[in-house]
């Protein structure tokens, strides 16, 4: 498991998913399994957590994201692989937003 920042550098598709979500609370599916996710985002946007739980099960996904000065993303997730991070992001799919 990397708890190291990771730069996600030429995954503008993984930022771009991650853009995609509403902050707040929100439910969809990623590989045919139901999660809950909240998204954290600071006013300026250099700031971004997502926390999402497996909603009939015990997989969670956890990270923050973080936009640098210099332009580069460090990606640092919680206890689990950069990989994990990035799949689940980018084979995320809502259902629709919940309130917060």
């Amino acid at each position: 498991m990397r708890s190291t920042c990771e730069n996600v550098d030429g995954n503008g598709d993984f930022e771009t998913a991650l853009d995609a979500l509403p902050s707040g609370y929100s439910e969809g599916v990623y590989q045919g399994r139901r999660y809950g996710v909240s998204v954290r985002r600071s006013d300026d946007g250099r700031r971004n957590s997502l926390f999402a739980r497996e909603l009939a099960g015990a997989d969670i996904v956890s990270f923050n994201m973080y936009r640098l000065g210099s332009g580069n993303t460090s990606l640092k997730p919680c206890e689990m692989s950069t990989e994990k991070v990035i799949d689940f992001v980018r084979g995320f799919r809502l259902l629709g937003r919940k309130s917060s």
